[in-house]
Protein backbone atom coordinates (compact mmCIF):
# COMPACT_ATOMS: atom_id res chain seq x y z
CA UNK A 1 0.00 0.00 0.00
CA UNK A 2 1.88 3.22 -1.27
CA UNK A 3 2.52 6.36 1.11
CA UNK A 4 -0.54 8.64 1.38
CA UNK A 5 -3.21 5.56 1.68
CA UNK A 6 -4.59 3.22 4.43
CA UNK A 7 -6.53 0.70 4.47
CA UNK A 8 -10.13 0.17 6.21
CA UNK A 9 -10.07 -2.71 8.38
CA UNK A 10 -13.72 -3.64 7.71
CA UNK A 11 -14.24 -3.53 3.75
CA UNK A 12 -10.81 -4.12 2.87
CA UNK A 13 -10.08 -1.38 0.52
CA UNK A 14 -7.53 0.96 0.34
CA UNK A 15 -8.08 4.50 0.83
CA UNK A 16 -6.78 7.94 0.53
CA UNK A 17 -5.44 9.35 3.60
CA UNK A 18 -8.21 12.60 2.55
CA UNK A 19 -10.91 9.55 2.01
CA UNK A 20 -13.35 9.55 4.57
CA UNK A 21 -14.32 6.07 6.38
CA UNK A 22 -17.73 5.12 4.81
CA UNK A 23 -19.50 4.87 8.22
CA UNK A 24 -22.27 7.56 9.72
CA UNK A 25 -21.89 9.46 12.66
CA UNK A 26 -23.93 12.27 14.88
CA UNK A 27 -21.74 15.98 14.57
CA UNK A 28 -22.33 18.89 16.96
CA UNK A 29 -21.13 21.99 17.08
CA UNK A 30 -20.16 23.50 20.90
CA UNK A 31 -22.67 26.11 22.40
CA UNK A 32 -22.56 29.70 21.94
CA UNK A 33 -19.62 31.71 23.45
CA UNK A 34 -19.09 35.42 23.85
CA UNK A 35 -17.33 35.78 20.54
CA UNK A 36 -19.79 33.72 18.70
CA UNK A 37 -22.30 36.14 20.08
CA UNK A 38 -19.93 39.50 18.85
CA UNK A 39 -19.41 37.79 15.54
CA UNK A 40 -15.64 37.48 16.06
CA UNK A 41 -13.26 34.87 14.88
CA UNK A 42 -12.36 31.97 17.94
CA UNK A 43 -10.15 29.69 16.08
CA UNK A 44 -7.86 27.71 18.87
CA UNK A 45 -8.31 31.24 21.24
CA UNK A 46 -9.97 28.49 24.29
CA UNK A 47 -13.42 30.87 25.04
CA UNK A 48 -15.57 29.38 27.27
CA UNK A 49 -19.26 28.94 26.28
CA UNK A 50 -21.83 31.38 28.27
CA UNK A 51 -25.17 31.46 30.00
CA UNK A 52 -26.74 30.65 26.32
CA UNK A 53 -24.19 28.04 25.18
CA UNK A 54 -24.64 26.08 28.36
CA UNK A 55 -28.38 26.02 27.91
CA UNK A 56 -28.05 25.43 24.19
CA UNK A 57 -25.85 22.18 24.96
CA UNK A 58 -28.41 21.27 27.14
CA UNK A 59 -30.98 21.28 24.70
CA UNK A 60 -28.89 19.85 21.98
CA UNK A 61 -28.72 16.77 24.42
CA UNK A 62 -32.46 16.61 24.85
CA UNK A 63 -32.52 16.72 21.11
CA UNK A 64 -30.23 13.33 20.95
CA UNK A 65 -32.05 11.69 23.52
CA UNK A 66 -35.41 11.78 21.51
CA UNK A 67 -32.85 10.23 18.50
CA UNK A 68 -31.63 7.21 20.67
CA UNK A 69 -33.79 4.48 19.46
CA UNK A 70 -32.93 5.45 15.31
CA UNK A 71 -29.69 6.34 15.81
CA UNK A 72 -28.02 4.84 18.94
CA UNK A 73 -24.95 6.58 20.22
CA UNK A 74 -21.79 4.06 21.25
CA UNK A 75 -19.21 6.86 22.31
CA UNK A 76 -18.57 10.58 22.11
CA UNK A 77 -15.21 12.45 20.88
CA UNK A 78 -14.28 15.86 21.65
CA UNK A 79 -12.37 18.51 20.62
CA UNK A 80 -9.79 19.69 23.49
CA UNK A 81 -11.36 23.02 23.67
CA UNK A 82 -13.07 23.96 26.50
CA UNK A 83 -16.38 25.04 24.59
CA UNK A 84 -16.74 21.84 23.05
CA UNK A 85 -15.38 19.74 25.61
CA UNK A 86 -18.05 21.72 28.44
CA UNK A 87 -20.55 20.41 25.46
CA UNK A 88 -20.06 16.92 25.56
CA UNK A 89 -19.73 16.96 29.08
CA UNK A 90 -23.61 18.66 29.63
CA UNK A 91 -24.74 16.45 26.75
CA UNK A 92 -23.15 13.32 28.40
CA UNK A 93 -25.37 14.14 31.62
CA UNK A 94 -28.60 15.02 29.64
CA UNK A 95 -28.30 11.44 27.99
CA UNK A 96 -27.61 10.14 31.16
CA UNK A 97 -30.56 11.56 32.52
CA UNK A 98 -32.58 9.57 29.72
CA UNK A 99 -31.47 5.76 29.94
CA UNK A 100 -28.19 6.54 27.90
CA UNK A 101 -24.89 5.07 29.72
CA UNK A 102 -22.43 8.02 31.61
CA UNK A 103 -20.42 8.49 28.87
CA UNK A 104 -16.76 9.52 29.13
CA UNK A 105 -15.58 12.41 27.16
CA UNK A 106 -12.64 11.39 24.83
CA UNK A 107 -10.95 13.89 23.75
CA UNK A 108 -8.86 14.00 20.32
CA UNK A 109 -6.29 16.75 19.40
CA UNK A 110 -7.10 16.51 16.10
CA UNK A 111 -10.49 17.65 16.61
CA UNK A 112 -9.43 21.04 17.83
CA UNK A 113 -10.56 24.09 15.77
CA UNK A 114 -8.67 25.31 12.85
CA UNK A 115 -5.95 27.93 13.74
CA UNK A 116 -7.24 31.12 12.27
CA UNK A 117 -3.64 33.08 13.64
CA UNK A 118 -3.44 37.02 13.19
CA UNK A 119 -7.43 36.48 12.32
CA UNK A 120 -8.55 34.76 15.78
CA UNK A 121 -10.33 37.74 18.09
CA UNK A 122 -11.15 40.13 15.09
CA UNK A 123 -14.31 40.06 13.66
CA UNK A 124 -15.27 37.37 11.10
CA UNK A 125 -14.43 38.57 7.44
CA UNK A 126 -15.47 37.70 3.52
CA UNK A 127 -12.17 35.87 3.41
CA UNK A 128 -13.76 32.17 4.08
CA UNK A 129 -14.20 31.52 0.32
CA UNK A 130 -10.22 32.78 -0.89
CA UNK A 131 -9.30 30.67 2.34
CA UNK A 132 -11.09 27.36 1.58
CA UNK A 133 -10.12 27.97 -2.15
CA UNK A 134 -6.33 27.75 -1.27
CA UNK A 135 -5.66 31.49 -2.06
CA UNK A 136 -5.45 33.22 1.23
CA UNK A 137 -4.46 31.87 4.81
CA UNK A 138 -4.25 34.22 7.75
CA UNK A 139 -0.76 35.16 9.16
CA UNK A 140 0.35 32.28 11.39
CA UNK A 141 -3.07 30.38 10.20
CA UNK A 142 -3.69 27.44 9.08
CA UNK A 143 -4.27 26.42 5.53
CA UNK A 144 -8.03 24.53 4.72
CA UNK A 145 -6.00 21.65 2.65
CA UNK A 146 -4.24 21.18 5.93
CA UNK A 147 -7.25 21.58 7.86
CA UNK A 148 -9.55 18.96 5.80
CA UNK A 149 -6.75 16.11 6.24
CA UNK A 150 -6.04 16.82 9.37
CA UNK A 151 -10.68 16.61 9.96
CA UNK A 152 -10.87 13.47 7.97
CA UNK A 153 -8.09 11.79 9.65
CA UNK A 154 -9.72 12.50 13.04
CA UNK A 155 -13.58 11.63 12.24
CA UNK A 156 -11.81 8.69 10.85
CA UNK A 157 -10.40 7.72 14.22
CA UNK A 158 -13.77 8.63 15.76
CA UNK A 159 -15.30 6.49 13.29
CA UNK A 160 -13.17 3.11 12.79
CA UNK A 161 -14.43 1.52 16.05
CA UNK A 162 -17.60 -0.18 16.26
CA UNK A 163 -20.98 1.65 16.77
CA UNK A 164 -21.85 5.53 15.58
CA UNK A 165 -20.21 8.43 17.99
CA UNK A 166 -21.30 11.43 18.94
CA UNK A 167 -18.17 13.97 17.34
CA UNK A 168 -18.35 17.55 19.26
CA UNK A 169 -17.02 20.09 17.79
CA UNK A 170 -16.02 23.59 15.59
CA UNK A 171 -17.77 25.25 12.66
CA UNK A 172 -14.70 25.58 10.89
CA UNK A 173 -14.00 21.87 11.05
CA UNK A 174 -17.24 21.44 9.80
CA UNK A 175 -16.60 23.46 6.61
CA UNK A 176 -13.61 21.28 5.95
CA UNK A 177 -15.59 17.77 6.45
CA UNK A 178 -18.37 19.34 4.26
CA UNK A 179 -15.81 19.47 1.94
CA UNK A 180 -14.54 16.07 2.13
CA UNK A 181 -18.33 14.82 2.07
CA UNK A 182 -18.86 15.92 -1.20
CA UNK A 183 -20.73 18.73 -0.22
CA UNK A 184 -20.38 23.05 -0.46
CA UNK A 185 -17.95 23.78 1.98
CA UNK A 186 -18.59 27.59 3.05
CA UNK A 187 -21.88 26.84 5.06
CA UNK A 188 -21.83 27.86 8.23
CA UNK A 189 -23.33 25.37 11.40
CA UNK A 190 -25.26 26.95 13.57
CA UNK A 191 -24.33 26.55 17.38
CA UNK A 192 -25.49 23.17 18.88
CA UNK A 193 -27.44 21.78 16.06
CA UNK A 194 -26.92 18.20 15.95
CA UNK A 195 -26.03 16.72 12.74
CA UNK A 196 -26.57 13.19 11.67
CA UNK A 197 -24.08 12.49 8.72
CA UNK A 198 -24.64 9.23 6.89
CA UNK A 199 -22.54 8.06 3.65
CA UNK A 200 -24.21 8.04 0.26
CA UNK A 201 -23.45 5.59 -2.54
CA UNK A 202 -19.89 5.59 -4.22
CA UNK A 203 -19.37 8.94 -5.76
CA UNK A 204 -21.87 10.27 -4.75
CA UNK A 205 -22.44 13.77 -1.36
CA UNK A 206 -23.07 12.24 2.15
CA UNK A 207 -26.31 13.01 3.39
CA UNK A 208 -26.81 15.55 6.23
CA UNK A 209 -29.11 16.24 8.59
CA UNK A 210 -30.57 18.58 11.15
CA UNK A 211 -32.37 16.67 13.93
CA UNK A 212 -34.91 18.12 16.55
Amino acid sequence: MGEGYRRDSQSGRNLLMTDLLARPYWYLRHGETDWNAEGRSQGRTDIPLNPTGEAQARQAGLVLARHLGEHPIARIVSSPLGRARRTAEIVAQVLAEHGAPLFQVDLDDGLKEVCFGDQEGKPMGNWYDSWIAGEYTPVDGESFAELRERAVCAINRATEAPGVPLVVCHGGMFRALRAAMGLKPNVRLPNATPMWAQPAGPAQPWELTAVS
